[in-house]
């Protein structure tokens, strides 16, 4: 067994004992309605790991394979030689040297990059554990998000990939609690995360930050991108739970910490609950923005900070957003 089917074969096997394990924890918590849904999609998630990791292999090995039989090829016009000291012959195996030099290092690139990659399904495979999961909501953990966004910003930083970052927070959820009771409060917080869950994407990464606040991390997806996905997230919600959310959206820029950027966007929550809620802003990096045009009726509870509403560069959501 060599060295990549190790590396593939390892985590597919945790992967699977993880997932069996984190179903069966589950079952005992939940509702069959609801460990059925959760179970598909964390097998769902678990294929989609496995499909990853088998890709990588897959690829490396092949390339692997050709360049082997590039250095054997070498390696055999190095033994024709032998004590031939012609010129014109060392100068044609030079030649032969500086032709395998750049697969060579392309080759160094991608297994640098696969290994790379492998650490980041492996952290994807860690989700299914109890240790970076959410006991209440089924989605990650406070830990497991710091783990998540640390691994996107080292993404980012190596191979300039893109991501981007909501905060997504409950309109006026301790009266909720107060009039409805905690327990009342407790299938709430239940039902935003599914919900929260059905809408992301594979790729997406759902976590509880704290209280009634989750975090949806979204790669290799931009700004725009991301307002758009909070914008249909907030009108399903409305529609199909009766409740509103606000939200806060930014994307990672250069020279981001974990704690930088999950600040920006808090930041563009706060703008959100205190210009009326039920809304989602923006944070660029230099300007705090609504979602669209409009600007929302003002919370008097929370009065809006003064030059939150730039006129210009508002971000525009398509009509198909609506639900």
């Amino acid at each position: 067994m060599d060295f990549w089917t190790i590396q593939v074969l390892v985590p597919l096997v945790l992967a699977t004992v993880a997932t069996l394990g984190y179903l069966f924890g589950w079952r005992s918590k939940k509702d069959d309605d609801e460990v059925m849904f959760r179970s598909q999609r964390e097998l769902r998630r678990a294929q989609a790991v496995a499909n990853e990791l088998e890709k990588i292999a897959l690829g490396v090995r092949k390339n692997l394979a050709k360049h082997c039989t590039s250095v054997n090829r070498f390696k055999g016009r190095i033994s024709k030689l032998g004590n031939r000291q012609k010129t014109e012959a060392w100068m044609e195996l030079c030649a032969e040297a500086e032709a395998i030099l750049k697969p060579t290092l392309q080759l160094a690139a991608q297994i640098a990059n696969a290994y790379d990659e492998i650490r980041q399904q492996s952290a994807n495979l860690m989700s299914f554990t109890e240790i970076r999961t959410d006991p209440l909501t089924g989605v990650k953990n406070r830990r497991g998000l710091e783990d998540a966004v640390s691994d996107q910003l080292a993404m980012m930083t190596r191979y300039n990939t893109i991501f981007s970052l909501a905060i997504l927070d409950i309109d006026h959820f301790k009266k909720i609690n107060d009039e409805e009771g905690h327990l009342y409060g407790d299938r709430v917080l239940q039902d935003l995360a599914q919900l929260i869950d059905e809408c992301a994407r594979e790729p997406d990464i759902v976590a509880r930050y704290g209280g009634d606040e989750f975090i949806v991390i979204m790669p290799q997806t931009d700004l725009k991108g991301a307002c758009i996905f909070c914008e249909r997230l907030r009108k399903d919600v409305k529609r199909k739970l009766s409740l509103t959310i606000s939200g806060g959206v930014t994307t990672a820029l250069e020279g981001d910490t974990r704690d930088t950027l999950i600040g920006r966007a808090d930041n563009a929550l706060y703008y959100a609950k205190s210009s009326g809620r039920n809304c989602v802003f923006h944070d660029d990096g230099q300007q705090t923005k609504p979602l669209t045009g409009e600007t929302p009726a003002a919370d008097s509870q929370n009065p809006l900070p003064p030059a939150v509403f730039p006129a210009d560069n508002p971000v525009a959501v398509p009509d198909d957003v609506a639900p």
